[in-house]
């Protein structure tokens, strides 16, 4: 799959990306939630940058594995 193709496959809205806060509001996907020292949930969103980044990582360690990769779902991982 190529770039594109695996955008397509997340839901994408304005936020703030975990890792380039100072670029301000950007299409941001949801990666995962965390709970705050005060119970609170904080949901952590990543720029498209960050999501192909990631799915890098998951194709990497999938190969490493000799697992089959399975793009989209940076959220499980």
């Amino acid at each position: 799959m190529d770039r594109e193709q695996i955008l397509k496959l997340y839901a994408w809205e304005l936020g703030a990306c975990f890792r380039h806060p100072a670029k301000g509001e950007v299409p941001t996907t949801h990666v995962w939630t965390v709970r705050t020292a005060a119970g609170d949930t904080q949901d952590i969103r990543a720029c498209e940058e960050c999501v192909i980044a990631m799915e890098n990582m998951r194709r990497e360690t999938a190969y490493r594995r000799g697992v089959e990769y399975e793009p989209g779902r940076v959220s499980e991982a």
